[in-house]
């Protein structure tokens, strides 16, 4: 199939993954498209639904606490509850969780396993050794199965760290189920909403490199414990 100004499609193309000038036959897609588009459409399903598995986190040295949702379809259906942590895992932090470091570092499968089983290797280690160049000290690394954004508050009230990092799996779409997001902030307290925190999106291979991101969050931490703040307050 041809198109009019196929050159300018050609440059949208190279500057985006998005499905534009993929063609049709008669009214409907190509079969390739649709085949690939089911393919897209099933690995974020899969992402979802899957786990993170206990090898990885053993690997890295974090052990596992749980979110207010006990199972997947709750923690889908009720999103307040993966922002919440039960008095178990509360019990299980503070036995096990140093307090009041000064970079507290969770991890969490969120809305991708995928995310994190594709990309925790590379971007924690460049997190700790960013961390370490510049002279910052990390309190006890943990995992928190489905956790939401909301739930830095939480560890925050509980811990009293100056920063938290949460690196949690982002909702999977038909370009990649395989991105994660690393969010930031500055003494995470009850009541802080979207506006006190930092976010670095798109976090996998075919975005901002793992390895990348794990620097750049080092020298971000850094600017937050010198303003004391963090958000849309922060001068970047």
């Amino acid at each position: 199939m041809s198109f009019q100004n196929s050159d300018k499609i050609e440059q949208l193309k190279q500057a985006t993954p998005a499905r534009i000038g993929i063609g049709r036959a008669g009214t409907r897609p190509t079969s390739r498209e649709l085949l690939k588009l089911r393919c897209d459409h099933a690995a974020a399903v899969d992402s979802v639904y899957g786990s993170v598995s206990s090898g990885l986190l053993a690997e890295l040295g974090l052990f596992t606490v749980e979110s207010g949702a006990a199972d997947q379809e709750l923690y889908l259906k009720r999103p307040d509850l993966g922002r919440l942590l039960p008095e178990h895992s509360i019990q299980l932090l503070a036995e096990r969780c140093a307090p009041s470091p000064q970079v507290q570092i969770v991890v969490s499968d969120g809305l991708s396993a995928g995310a994190v089983e594709h990309n925790l290797r590379d971007i924690y280690p460049a997190l700790l050794d960013s961390l370490q160049v510049l002279g910052l000290s990390a309190g006890t690394p943990f995992f928190i199965r489905n956790g939401r954004v909301g739930i830095m508050n939480a560890i925050g009230d509980l811990l009293r760290p100056e920063t938290v990092v949460l690196l949690i799996g982002e909702r999977p779409g038909l370009v990649t189920s395989r991105s994660l997001s690393a969010y930031l902030c500055y003494r995470p307290r009850a009541g802080m909403t979207d506006s006190d925190r930092m976010v670095i999106s798109n976090i996998h291979q075919g975005g901002t490199p793992p390895v990348e991101a794990g620097a750049y969050i080092g020298s971000l931490i850094a600017r937050m414990l010198e303003q004391k703040k963090s958000g849309v307050g922060l001068l970047l």
